[in-house]
């Protein structure tokens, strides 16, 4: 009897237990259910929602379209001289490179004259003339008798040919006015009203142009070289006005094919002329309202940019143009690049990486606040 009772205990205890257990796992797995949805879900969802934003930043950090679209690369934008930071507010210019080399050179105000190392890394100053602290509003790299040259647009002041290492062989001044084979611009120049706003300078076979655009006097005018000296040539043309062939702010200059492009600022144009000053051209597609300062031509395509924002840009636009068509509007202030609102100049730059792959940049040189940028085509 005591077995059968004993037996019929551990049946009991065993059941009652068993009972328990299965409660105590419901229990469990009731609040873990709970516990996976306040914390393992949500922590899912707010993970999920963190990278969201990381791709929508990133995605939103890009600008350009088709083929041209471009990103702000930071390390090559800090690679800026630190012992030039004071100065970059005032930067005003533009670059130009040697092709051989690759170096880049540009000037900073107060600072120099500057050569960027091909990678875009490393900057240096050249010469020690206190000339080359003035503003270069406009450069341009070339090859002139078998010999490289740089030269600078200094507004309101010169024209300076220079050497490679900062020497200064001319310095070219203010026109007189019995100069140029164009009685418009002597007029101008010999008025005792007359500025010299010269603005930017190109090269084509032996002859350097330069816009004057920062003056009533709106003209191209050109520069010859005799016996090492550099002075003002024959060639001028335009003046200001609205008729093919003529300005209004004729801003940045530039050779290319045998040709002579002007920006043409304030009438939005890119111009086409021939070496003489006839009138070919003007680019199609540019937006109404571009404000376009300067022109430069890399892979096939030329760049150049407004000078300011249009409509809701954040910043000025860059434009890659065929010739024939536009093909892309980089806006770097959709690259939240700090300052950059207003864009002087910008300059394509090819860089060739250690296994022989080329990488385009776009060289950004602000205005108004002054700032230096570069944007890697993606």
């Amino acid at each position: 009897m005591s077995k059968k009772i004993s037996l019929a205990g551990l049946l009991i205890i065993f059941f009652l237990g068993f009972s328990f257990s299965l409660v105590a796992q419901s229990i469990n797995s009731s609040h873990g259910h709970s516990h996976d949805h306040e914390h393992g879900i949500a922590h899912s969802h707010e993970h999920n929602t963190t990278n969201s934003n990381i791709v929508a930043k990133k995605a939103k950090l890009v600008t350009g379209q088709g083929d041209y679209i471009f990103s702000w690369d930071k390390a090559l934008t800090y690679a800026f001289p630190k012992e030039a930071h004071e100065f970059e507010p005032g930067m005003h210019g533009g670059f130009n490179e040697d092709p051989e080399t690759g170096i880049v050179y540009t000037g900073i105000p107060g600072y120099g004259l500057c050569k960027i190392t091909p990678d875009l890394k490393q900057w240096k100053t050249i010469g020690t003339d206190a000339r080359l602290k003035d503003n270069i509003h406009g450069i341009v790299f070339f090859v002139h008798k078998g010999v490289k040259y740089l030269a600078v647009a200094q507004e309101g002041k010169r024209v300076l040919v220079i050497t490679l290492d900062g020497k200064i062989v001319s310095e070219i001044l203010k026109p007189t006015g019995t100069e140029f084979k164009f009685e418009e611009a002597n007029k101008f120049f010999a008025s005792e009203d007359s500025n010299f706003g010269v603005t930017d300078v190109t090269y084509l076979k032996g002859t350097l142009y330069v816009a004057h655009g920062y003056s009533a006097g709106d003209f191209v005018m050109t520069i010859k070289e005799k016996n090492g000296v550099w002075s003002w040539g024959k060639l001028a043309w335009g003046g200001k006005g609205d008729s093919p062939g003529q300005f209004k702010t004729a801003h940045g200059i530039y050779a290319h094919k045998n040709r002579i492009l002007v920006a043409n600022r304030a009438a939005g144009q890119v111009v086409k002329f021939t070496k003489k000053g006839k009138f070919i051209e003007i680019f199609n597609g540019i937006p109404k309202g571009s404000l376009v300062c300067n022109v430069a031509y890399k892979s096939e395509h030329y760049f150049f940019n407004a000078l300011s924002a249009i409509g809701k840009q954040k910043s000025a636009p860059i434009y890659v143009h065929s010739g024939d068509e536009l093909v892309s509007t980089v806006i770097p202030g959709d690259l939240d690049i700090p300052t950059l609102t207003n864009i002087h100049q910008v300059w394509p730059h090819i860089v060739v990486n250690p296994d022989g792959s080329k990488q385009l940049y776009l060289l950004v040189h602000g205005w108004n606040k002054g700032k230096f940028a570069v944007l890697k085509m993606k």
